[in-house]
């Protein structure tokens, strides 16, 4: 019984380009009960395996968090199974905007403590108390308000690409550092103003939106299924997109079109540009934005350095990395030092001084 993807990705490319057939990426999330998340996630290996499922999927106590790909011609197989599930029937699909047979190559399923880190102990609030959910035309309206604070609930290098107008975009690396950012600078607003929060699909809003509330704020919303359904709402009904630029995604793509206004900037040359890679160097792989000009000048290296030891022979590669690992680098995303045209790095402090209530 295969429990564990024994293709590698390379192999896996190739068996999508041989089966010729046009793949969906959609990403779902559920907060539920779940007694048992390893026999759970081995249940939903074997079932998703034979489905060709690929994606990258967190099952743990407290639901399922995941985003995939799957065949578009298997995809009523695929809802069925999700529909055989109680705490997963009708769950919302979060369907991408542009999708792309090669947005993941493995099916990884893992357990972890949480579904999204958010450095919480839910233990000391209901998380079930959550914020009023808003479609796109309610979120439009309501962040045309004077008394609405938006809130990108976001890491940096994910607003830098893409946000909505007028959002405060913490400067921050992972969601739970924003958590308390946002509690601390919003805290005189607490009873007066509505705080309106928005991320990716909407997953990290919903833990949130409960925290927030249980800190004391009374007004609290969350734009429901987050930028991804926006889209496809605003598509569909006709609406205002106060979207501008691209969503980051968690695979392969790195990004989906929202709107064609381009916000950020290359990080090694600051021509407008907002297509996020990985250094080629493997022993860096750092996540920056690169031109396509500054892209086959450094042939997709984030420096000289890396760009030397990339065309050195794989073996030679290898050989320097045993034992070292990655880089640090691979965990700044766009804050390497040796990239000119990197984000500032900001005080959200100042952020908050400046944005007017």
């Amino acid at each position: 019984m295969q429990l564990y993807n024994k293709l590698s990705a390379n192999e896996r490319a190739k068996l999508i380009v041989k089966a010729g057939q046009k793949r969906m990426t959609l990403s779902f999330y559920q907060y539920a009960k779940i007694n048992d998340p390893q026999q759970f996630r081995d249940a939903l290996f074997i079932q998703w395996n034979a489905l060709e499922v690929l994606g990258r999927i967190y099952v743990a106590h407290e639901g399922i968090n995941a985003q995939l790909s799957v065949p578009a011609k298997r995809f009523e197989e695929f809802k069925a199974q999700l529909d055989s599930i109680d705490f997963l029937k009708g769950v919302r699909l979060n369907i991408a905007i542009e999708h792309d047979d090669f947005s993941f190559l493995k099916l990884t399923i893992k357990v972890r403590s949480k579904i999204v880190s958010d450095g919480l102990n839910d233990e000391t609030f209901d998380v079930t108390n959550r914020g009023v959910h808003l479609d796109a035309e309610k979120f439009n309206e309501l962040v045309e308000c004077e008394d609405t604070i938006l809130v990108d609930m976001r890491n940096h290098y994910e607003s830098e690409i893409g946000h909505f107008v007028d959002a405060i975009t913490p400067d921050v690396d992972t969601f739970r550092e924003s958590l308390p950012i946002i509690e601390q600078e919003l805290s005189e607003f607490k009873k007066n103003k509505n705080l309106v929060m928005y991320c990716t699909g909407g997953i990290r809003c919903e833990k949130a939106s409960a925290y927030f509330k249980h800190v004391g704020f009374e007004k609290v919303y969350q734009l429901e299924g987050g930028i991804i359904e926006y889209a496809r709402q605003v598509e569909q009904k006709g609406l205002e997109n106060k979207f501008k630029g691209k969503n980051f995604v968690f695979d392969q793509r790195r990004g989906e079109r929202i709107s064609n206004e381009i916000i950020a900037q290359c990080h090694q040359c600051g021509a407008p540009c907002d297509t996020h890679t990985n250094c080629a160097n493997e022993a860096c792989h750092l996540l920056f934005i690169q031109c396509e000009k500054c892209k086959a000048e450094m042939d997709n290296c984030c420096s000289n350095t890396c760009m030397e030891i990339h065309s050195l022979p794989l073996e030679e590669q290898r050989e320097m990395r045993k034992g070292q690992g990655n880089s640090n680098d691979i965990f700044k995303k766009g804050r390497a030092e040796h990239l000119p045209f990197m984000k500032n790095l900001r005080d959200i402090r100042k952020v908050f001084k400046h944005t007017s209530f």
